[in-house]
């Protein structure tokens, strides 16, 4: 440790501050979460301040009771949610990958105002979520929204958009779809442009079609691309919290919720479950982990094999 300091303390110095904000911003945070997740800790028995009177914590370790709690289902709300968060990644992740694929296929093309279309599909990426989210609500509103004033130009009756439960989450997927397709469309777009022309004419020459040139050409060469948007798509989604909350509202919201508005509503709800949140919170990072884990060794040994 010595010698190597000696030899790249200059490294060392700009790691540093890093290393502090890391520790300040993330690791102490998840420890404390991991902590409270072996608690009872609550609104009423965690340590609080009225007035000049401080009243200290009095919430007891309770060991995996929480964890057993929410994992066999005596909770009633983590499988449910779980299920319909599942569902919820998957058809976003789906949809944006799949989008952005096609456009990116479109883009890739020498086509006049090449330049224009990409300005214009990259738009809402740099929209920030909570005002693409409003202005959405606006359209999805059932009185005077765009989506039911064409449907009554149709001669189709009003749709519930933010109230039907299961318009709910169709309204839901739509806008993040609209919002994360931008992402997959440009790391998409880079990686067909990173594919040798070479290949895909000497593909021609050997009389592949096009289906066979993008199928044996084109989505080998976006493996590399194409496995690390989806495994960034799945975490983001799996925890894209501001849309599900800003969309529906906390009281709106009680069956569309996924498992990270979920454990924010039991840290600020009417009554604060803290420890409930905590568990959570460490159930959804050990989920995420373990599924990163798997998938990396799987694209690993899909290499390995080929």
């Amino acid at each position: 440790m010595k010698r190597s300091y000696d030899r790249h303390w200059y490294a060392w110095a700009m790691v540093l501050p890093v290393v502090l904000v890391i520790g300040v911003l993330i690791a102490y945070p998840l420890g404390r979460g991991v902590y409270l997740s072996f608690t009872d800790a609550n609104e009423l028995n965690v340590a609080k301040q009225l007035g000049a009177t401080e009243i200290p914590a009095t919430y007891q370790f309770v060991g995996f009771d929480n964890y057993w709690r929410v994992l066999s289902g005596a909770d009633g709300e983590f499988y449910p949610k779980l299920l319909w968060t599942v569902v919820w990644t998957v058809s976003c992740v789906f949809f944006h990958y799949t989008i952005g694929l096609g456009l990116a296929l479109l883009l890739n093309r020498k086509v006049r105002g090449r330049s224009l279309y990409r300005v214009l599909l990259i738009l809402p990426w740099a929209v920030p979520a909570f005002v693409a989210t409003y202005i959405w609500r606006m359209m999805y509103n059932s009185e005077s929204g765009i989506f039911n004033a064409v449907l009554g130009q149709l001669g189709m009756g009003p749709v519930d958009w933010l109230g039907d439960t299961f318009m709910q989450k169709v309204a839901v997927i739509g806008v993040n779809v609209w919002l994360g397709v931008p992402f997959m469309m440009v790391a998409v777009l880079g990686g067909l442009q990173s594919i040798s022309s070479e290949q895909y004419e000497a593909a021609e020459m050997d009389g592949a079609s096009p289906w066979q040139r993008f199928r044996h050409v084109t989505l080998p060469g976006l493996r590399p691309v194409s496995a690390t948007v989806i495994l960034l798509g799945t975490i983001w989604t799996f925890n894209m919290f501001p849309i599900i909350y800003l969309m529906l509202g906390e009281a709106n919201a009680l069956h569309s919720e996924i498992l990270v508005t979920y454990a924010y509503r039991l840290a600020f709800g009417s009554v604060r479950d803290y420890a409930g949140a905590a568990t959570y919170g460490i159930l959804i990072l050990s989920m995420l982990l373990v599924f990163a884990v798997f998938y990396r060794r799987m694209l690993n040994r899909q290499e390995v094999a080929r």
